[in-house]
């Protein structure tokens, strides 16, 4: 059956190509699914029924063939010398009744006699990850001979006891799993993981199949356990270290994608599934609810901190509403870490880590010490303390205790909170002496967040933010964050972090360049919507994707404004022209927020209209929403 679908295949692809060709490419897996008679049902796509069949034909080929290699290379392997052996034998571990060495690989001494007991063919896995040997190609054959034996096990007590002392009692539980999904094993102990083997989402942001991302999860939570990552991931470092609830974590992590490929909200389905399958697998009702409350909002942390302002209190309270412990607050935060490093090897960087730590903190602070302790207030009395300090003990030039008190009273309270010190320390050079003509720039790398930090000050007038996000457009920049600020004394002071089309910063010798592009476009030398027009164009791999377009207004997330999230297909110049159709409708941004999906991308804006309120009115959202669904549209037919 693999052949004959794999033929079919290759076929398929040579014809669509009119050339023989063995990649199977993004638009070509689109084309051979319609050509082999795949179609949209169940909440996905044609080409993804498609995938998963290949994925699945292909991982069962691949079994077989390591088989088959095993036993060959076992036939012809050259008996060791005799002390390699007397030496092997002192320093390995002692095996358990059953089991044998063939060839320094682990196997079966009595087939039948091993499975009288269904128990054994569990026992297998962690018997190899307990030693540490490889398992024999006979051993392999006669557990994947024997999957119905072992579905008959879902539920068993000592058979749950078994699988969790796999994954929970030895260092790398990502390796007995990965075997046990290669010879069926996952899909037949735990029936419901059967439907995400192999399945494949048809974008560019997942780099993996479900149950391998599943997998790699537990891999980066394992080396996190093995203090592999204390530098890159200290919070989770020392959650970890401090000690939570290790079934409950990995349990969660097992199963938080298995509600994927339906209908219905994939968090929502897989809490609803967690409900009936942890408790099979051992776990306390207690434990049971804190892995299905795990997996209902298993991306809220996810998406607070990359869709919404952290800077603002609200967005904190309201995590901290959700969250409620700081026990599910530690259990959610390395999750989360260990889900967005799963998604591929690229996915997580500094930014991202930067955005986690801080709503950890905050939200943990909150917790512990009340939510006053987070409140505006508080926060910008100590951001101006921070100013005054950083001013007094500056080796650029003298400030004079009167300078700084203007400094700080040209700003209003929403500022002080929204920035660091070195950004606010920034703006007080940009805006000492500035003209009402004068466009000041300063372009700072900023390793902590893997971006690069523009500070823009200027004379406000509308539509300026626009032209800045046209600016950086121009010159390649993909925005990750924004902030725009306006003083007492009538200067917007807006702040960008950027990256360049690696998603890293900006190289030194580059910023020049980068800031005379800036300079041209703001002062009207370049127009930004007729020379992004050319750039506009999308690769031909990258059409296949479909991203439907969603826009939400959101009145309860933030005290002072109304945040429009645009759920819509990247590409450049997307940030201009939204913000410009904004700006064209009398609206102000506070701020925006970027998060980037493979070709997907969420573009949050903090706005209020021209008299400083939210837009509450359903036709004025609908305006909004009309006019901004209308410039995505001209914008995607440019591309």
């Amino acid at each position: 059956m693999a052949e004959e679908f794999l033929w079919a295949t290759r076929s398929h692809l040579h014809l669509l190509a009119k050339r023989p060709t063995e990649q199977l490419t993004f638009d070509m897996q689109v084309e051979v699914a319609s050509r082999m008679g795949y179609s949209d049902g169940a909440g996905r796509r044609a080409v993804e029924y498609f995938m998963q069949d290949y994925f699945r034909h292909a991982t069962r080929v691949g079994e077989l063939t390591r088989i088959l290699l095993t036993d060959l290379e076992e036939q012809h392997v050259k008996p060791e010398p005799a002390i390699m052996g007397f030496f092997r034998n002192a320093r390995r571990k002692k095996l358990k009744p059953g089991f044998t060495l063939r060839n320094n690989r682990l196997n079966i001494i009595k087939p039948r006699e091993f499975l009288k007991d269904p128990l054994n063919l569990l026992r297998v896995f962690e018997e190899a990850i307990r030693t540490g040997y490889l398992i024999h190609p006979d051993a392999m054959r006669l557990v994947a001979a024997n999957l119905d034996t072992i579905r008959g096990l879902y539920g068993d007590k000592q058979a749950a006891r078994i699988f969790l002392d796999t994954i929970l009692k030895h260092a790398n539980p990502e390796r007995a799993l990965r075997r046990m999904n290669e010879l069926g094993v996952l899909g037949a102990f735990i029936p419901d993981f059967q439907t995400i083997i192999a399945m494949m989402q048809f974008n560019m942001y997942h780099s993996y199949t479900v149950d391998e991302h599943t997998i790699q999860t537990i891999s980066h939570l394992a080396q996190i356990e093995r203090e592999e990552l204390i530098e890159e991931l200290p919070i989770a470092s020392s959650i970890l270290k401090e000690g939570i609830n290790r079934k409950v974590i990995y349990v969660a992590l097992l199963l938080h994608d298995i509600g994927k490929g339906r209908d219905e909200d994939h968090s929502i389905l897989g809490a609803k599934m967690a409900r009936q399958i942890a408790p099979k697998l051992g776990l306390t009702n207690d434990e049971v609810e804190t892995v299905e409350w795990l997996i209902r909002y298993h991306l809220l942390m996810s998406d607070m901190a990359q869709k919404r302002d952290i800077a603002d209190p609200r967005t904190v309270r309201d995590f901290a509403k959700a969250v409620k412990t700081v026990k599910r607050l530690d259990l959610l935060t390395v999750l989360t870490v260990c889900d967005i490093r799963g998604v591929g090897p690229d996915v997580w960087n500094n930014w991202k880590a930067a955005l986690i730590r801080a709503l950890y903190r905050q939200t943990r602070r909150g917790l512990e010490d009340g939510m006053e302790a987070i409140n505006r207030e508080e926060r910008g009395t100590e951001a101006r303390k921070n100013l005054r300090a950083a001013l007094l003990e500056t080796d650029e030039a003298d400030w004079t205790d009167k300078e700084i008190r203007l400094e700080i009273a040209r700003h209003y309270p929403p500022y002080w909170q929204g920035l660091h010190v070195t950004a606010h320390v920034d703006f007080a050079h940009l805006l000492r002496g500035i003209g009402n003509d004068e466009v000041r720039i300063n372009l700072t790398p900023d390793e902590d967040r893997d971006a690069t930090r523009v500070c823009f000050a200027m004379a406000d007038h509308p539509g300026i933010f626009s032209r800045m996000c046209g600016a950086l457009s121009l010159v390649g920049a993909n925005v990750v964050d924004a902030r725009t600020f306006t003083s007492k004394d009538g200067f917007a002071t807006a702040a960008f972090w950027i990256q360049d089309a690696d998603e890293t910063p900006y190289e030194e010798s580059r910023l020049p360049r980068l800031r005379k592009m800036i300079e041209k476009t703001l002062h009207g030398d370049v127009v930004a919507r007729d020379a992004l027009a050319d750039k506009d164009k999308m690769k031909k791999r990258e059409k296949a994707f479909r991203v439907q377009t969603s826009i939400t207004f959101d009145n309860d997330g933030s005290e002072i404004y109304t945040i429009i999230e645009v759920d819509t297909r990247d590409r450049v110049g997307l940030l201009h022209d939204l913000t410009r159709t904004l700006a064209d409708t009398n609206v102000y941004i506070a701020s925006a927020v970027i998060a980037t999906y493979g070709e997907q991308v969420v573009d949050t804006f903090y706005v209020k209209d021209m008299f400083g309120l939210k837009f509450h009115a359903p036709g004025k959202q609908r305006t909004l929403e009309r006019k901004l669904r209308e410039a995505i549209e001209k914008g995607s037919q440019r591309a």
